[in-house]
């Protein structure tokens, strides 16, 4: 499958160009998925001809997705395959007949446990505890915050600037979700003080509400990353006393906390930036919470062993 494209009429790089940063990277390391499995392990998916793929590729790539990943992630893959046909279609390099052929896919059946996992009321007490009075520990602190406090992802609690942030209301104004939609999530009570207690350090001029800080408590006016991100929170948790967590693992305990405490599942999707109420669902844990429950009805004797 020779590539004859030119940048501009790239049918990936155009697709690509149409998505926020952080689905960016997710859809392209779903094409490169689908460009290995059609031409081989080392395949880059811009010098693969994707005008040239049929039914009997996409057919084949459907089938290898659903023997080797869970339906949700299987069924993604397929609609970052669609989508790059469909731009092929757009370009003049597929007809319609050869577009709706290829893409002609029964979606990949199944179900999955839920991913990820719901922390405990106790748990989220024990993190909040393990950030101490330094310069690390409030600013590990005030990432809590936006993370389980407001349900922001990763990349939208990094994106923050101080001036997203409304501490007399709080509020705090996510400017490029994902999707590239823009919202305001409103935070838990107790979180502007925790944030204050940051900006005492920090200070108050411009620019990322999250700094990095060195060995010593030096505070680097420069915006956080994602990695320190997820290292923050995987030594928070050692400290603490906690089950490794996730960035999302917030944002789902956020979501499930919300729904527990009877908020409206329409507001808290708004919040979150869910393009639907069916999607924010998925993030819920009360039913599980109930099966555990339901489970533990039966009761089974201790029994003596000779």
């Amino acid at each position: 499958m020779a590539n004859e494209y030119k940048p501009a009429t790239h049918p990936v790089l155009v697709y690509l160009a149409s998505l926020s940063p952080a689905s960016r990277r997710t859809q392209a390391a779903a094409i490169r998925k689908v460009a290995q499995i059609l031409v081989g392990p080392s395949a880059d998916p811009l010098h693969v001809g994707w005008h040239e793929i049929s039914y009997a590729h996409t057919q084949a790539v459907r089938s290898v997705l659903a023997e080797t990943l869970a339906p949700a992630t299987a069924n993604r893959v397929l609609s970052a395959m669609r989508a790059v046909l469909r731009e092929c279609w757009r370009l003049g390099w597929m007809t319609g007949e050869q577009y709706q052929r290829a893409t002609d896919l029964k979606p990949v059946r199944g179900e999955r446990l839920p991913a990820g996992r719901e922390l405990e009321h106790g748990e989220i007490l024990a993190l909040f505890r393990a950030c101490d009075d330094s310069a690390r520990g409030r600013r590990d602190a005030c990432l809590l915050a936006v993370l389980y406090g407001g349900g922001l992802r990763r990349s939208e609690a990094v994106g923050l600037d101080l001036h997203d942030v409304d501490l007399d209301r709080g509020g705090v104004r996510v400017r490029h979700g994902k999707g590239n939609k823009e919202r305001v999530s409103w935070l838990a009570s107790g979180a502007t003080d925790i944030i204050l207690s940051w900006l005492e350090l920090r200070g108050t001029e411009g620019g990322p509400l999250l700094f990095p800080v060195l060995k010593g408590g030096r505070i680097v006016s420069r915006r956080l990353s994602a990695q320190t991100v997820l290292d923050t929170l995987r030594v928070l948790a050692k400290r603490a006393g906690v089950r490794p967590f996730s960035p999302h693992d917030a944002r789902r305990s956020w979501i499930s906390h919300l729904l527990a405490r009877g908020a409206d599942a329409g507001l808290i999707c708004k919040m979150s930036g869910h393009a639907n109420v069916q999607t924010l669902l998925t993030y819920d844990r009360r039913p599980e919470r109930a099966r555990r429950d339901a489970g533990r009805l039966i009761h089974i004797p201790a029994v003596a062993q000779s």
